[in-house]
């Protein structure tokens, strides 16, 4: 057997937001959100995109979205590209997704939770080895929860994840292993099969259910994603060893300068010295900066601007730039 790889978001969508992934659905937001406690009992899937309701506002889309039995809304994404703000962009689309559930006139009583759970394919939080981090509206100095925590952010670190097959204990454990290893096994687990949604899954997930098109288009898909990431890698390295270095050395000649001038008043050592670090600050900051092009430069042909900017963390008008420059 074959299965496609759940980390794409034409799979992901059809095994988790279809009108059969119901089950599916509970099992796995029980095992991720819920420690795999029955809580969820019943839930509605509904359309993951959130159009702007406001002039200027950004339009989001969402990999699957759903609304449990007691009002709360849970949003899902699947991200596999580590790309520029993204933490912002999980706090933006469940902040919009809280706001938006009013319309006009209507009181802020019926506002309902908002649960944001994001899987990445990369680790975005350094200082934990845990694979999945959750986090609530917290007081600083007492850590007591607000009252009204009605916005609960939700990840799923999928490298820091390593357990093998015969490790797997919890419905977490098995849920977490089925998205970062299915696209590998050719056969269900054992372990995993006797548990009816993960089953399900499977057979949701299996390729010889899909025709010739679906599976052309999902390894066009696949491939891209492989792509990008490879060609991100690439030009961050080559940015990295190019970029920086040259920061650096433009950074503390301007230092040095600097340092001999402070260093009339100061005494020249000093004022070297002190040039000096300035300089590597700002040659490193400029190397960031470089480096931010150097990737842009190479994914020109890949990706159009709007991707680009949102990839390196520049401006749309930046990348542009570097396009007329080419």
């Amino acid at each position: 057997m074959i299965f496609i790889n759940p980390k794409t978001d034409y799979a992901f969508k059809k095994i988790f937001g279809s009108s059969e992934s119901k089950e599916i659905l509970i099992s796995f937001l029980n095992a991720l959100i819920y420690e795999g406690n029955p809580t969820i009992e019943d839930l509605e899937i509904i359309n993951p995109n959130l159009p702007p309701k406001l002039e200027g506002l950004k339009d989001s889309y969402l990999d699957v979205k759903a609304k449990l039995s007691d009002g709360t809304l849970v949003i899902i994404e699947m991200q596999v590209l580590n790309v520029q703000s993204f933490g912002k962009r999980v706090l933006y689309n469940a902040a919009k997704t809280y706001a938006f559930q009013l319309e006009a006139a209507q009181g802020y009583r019926l506002l309902k939770p908002v649960i944001a759970l994001t899987i990445t394919d990369f680790e975005m939080f350094a200082n934990t080895e845990e694979w999945i981090s959750r986090f609530v509206f917290k007081e600083v100095k007492k850590n007591f929860t607000y009252p009204e925590n009605d916005l609960d952010l939700v990840f799923v670190e999928l490298p820091k994840f390593t357990k093998k097959e015969e490790e797997l204990e919890t419905l977490a454990d098995k849920w977490i292993y089925f998205m970062k290893n299915a696209r590998s096994l050719t056969s269900v687990p054992e372990t995993m099969d006797s548990i009816p949604e993960i089953h399900e899954a499977f057979n949701i997930a299996n390729q010889a259910k899909l025709s010739r098109e679906e599976v052309e288009d999902l390894d066009r898909r696949e491939q891209f994603i492989y792509d990008q990431q490879g060609a991100i890698m690439k030009a961050s390295q080559e940015a990295r060893e190019q970029g920086i270095e040259q920061g650096i050395e433009q950074g503390i000649e301007q230092g040095i300068e600097q340092g001999i001038q402070q260093g009339i008043q100061q005494g020249i050592e000093q004022g070297i010295e002190q040039g000096i670090e300035q300089g590597i600050e700002q040659g490193i900051e400029q190397g960031k900066r470089e480096e931010k092009l150097a990737i842009a430069r190479q994914l020109l042909s890949q990706l159009d601007n709007a991707a680009i900017a949102q990839v390196t963390g520049l401006s749309v008008e930046d990348v542009q730039n570097l396009r007329g420059d080419s």
